[in-house]
């Protein structure tokens, strides 16, 4: 990869929250979907495929990062959640079949919407000067660990 763009990315995820990385990656599952999805539709099979496994990879990696100890019901649910995603690509691998890569983008194009609320309603929110134990970024009652 060019370094121009490597450094460019980097420093766009420097500046970033993690609530706003965990929004970059599931920008980068849904445009990696929808880029199989028309590799599919040009039948051709090969980068369809491929796009596909990058999906899973960005999958996969909000699935290994989730902290069920601080998640709880949420990180339970969002592990269910990725593991019927991955479910559904792997079944696409086999069928090409566009309807479950659709149903894929919008189920994680879904939760994307609650993260990116949650990054702007952290924007919003004034630090908490009284609560030293406060951590940036930080939601009561819930954790920015996925």
């Amino acid at each position: 990869m060019n370094k121009k763009i490597m450094n460019y990315q980097a420093a766009d995820t420097l500046g970033r929250s993690s609530v706003e990385l965990v929004v970059k990656v599931y920008d980068g599952a849904i445009g990696s979907l929808r880029q199989a999805a028309e590799a599919y539709s040009n039948e051709d099979f090969q980068k369809g495929y491929e796009f596909i496994e990058k999906a899973k990879r960005f999958v996969v990696h909000l699935y290994t990062t989730l902290d069920e100890e601080k998640g709880q019901d949420v990180a339970r649910n969002l592990s269910q959640l990725y593991a019927y995603v991955i479910e559904k690509m792997n079944i696409v691998q086999a069928t090409k079949d566009l309807g479950l890569i659709n149903e894929s983008i919008s189920v994680l194009g879904n939760v994307r919407s609650g993260w990116e609320q949650l990054a702007e309603q952290l924007k919003k929110q004034a630090p908490d000067a009284g609560n030293e134990h406060s951590e940036p970024g930080s939601v009561r009652g819930f954790s920015l660990s996925i």
